[in-house]
């Protein structure tokens, strides 16, 4: 296996933090009304330049924002989806929750950590995929479910994990069964910065499964209370 502790990214390979991405945080900082607000975004625009937060991105996010480096770097080591070293251009993530695990999901990891030679937060060795152990990807009604950077792929086998890694390493054209073609990993980290890529509206936003209880409710004309939620802190009777 391949650690990505051992993959050295290739220096020229990483776009450099210049003066165009000082100007898109001074552009995130104008969404919010306190400007460390900004930092969780300001960490997806480095990881959209980099591939990951690195230590040049902590620097610049601390001089932005005017705190210390250890704020921006304990922010940065909390969510797991800020990550700390390169990652592959299509990171793929498998739920081992439990109705997963139990669907399938922990078959389909074993089987794609295998066939990859990876496994958790590990990269292949020609840079184009790298696995996650995802302990709920929140879509129990697709189960067993997979992420390829961050869009949903549901329903999957071991066969089908190890067709869509082989088309995403092959360049083939691959599309989320909710949502938008696959894009790379730092494309789809500029749209978590807050750049959107005009692809939101692509694809089915909600599948089947989701709206069962809707199709439900219109059968039997049901309808939620109305009056809105209690008022409370109101006096005992």
């Amino acid at each position: 296996m391949t650690d990505v502790n051992d993959v050295q990214p290739d220096e020229a390979a990483i776009s450099p933090l210049d003066d165009t991405v000082r100007a898109e945080m001074a552009e995130i900082i104008a969404r919010y009304p306190e400007p460390r607000s900004a930092l969780l975004p300001m960490l997806h625009l480095v990881q959209s330049r980099q591939g990951y937060v690195t230590p040049e991105g902590i620097e610049l996010c601390a001089e932005v924002l005017d705190i210390t480096e250890a704020e921006v770097a304990a922010v940065a080591t909390f969510y797991t989806m800020y990550k700390r070293r390169p990652v592959g251009e299509y990171h793929v993530g498998v739920c081992t929750n439990t109705l997963c695990a139990i669907m399938g999901g922990d078959a389909i990891w074993d089987d794609l950590s295998e066939y990859l030679g990876v496994g958790h937060d590990e990269t292949t060795e020609d840079g184009k995929v790298s696995l996650e152990r995802v302990e709920c990807n929140a879509a129990c009604d697709f189960a067993p479910v997979m992420v390829v950077n961050w869009e949903f792929m549901d329903n999957q086998t071991p066969g089908s994990a190890r067709e869509l890694v082989d088309r995403l390493r092959a360049g083939e054209e691959v599309v989320s069964t909710r949502g938008p073609r696959i894009c790379t990993w730092k494309q789809a980290e500029r749209v978590l910065a807050g750049f959107p890529d005009g692809q939101a509206t692509e694809g089915v936003s909600a599948g089947p499964a989701s709206l069962v209880g809707l199709e439900l409710a219109h059968e039997n004309g049901w309808t939620a209370p109305e009056g809105g939620q209690r008022e409370l802190g109101g006096s005992k009777k």
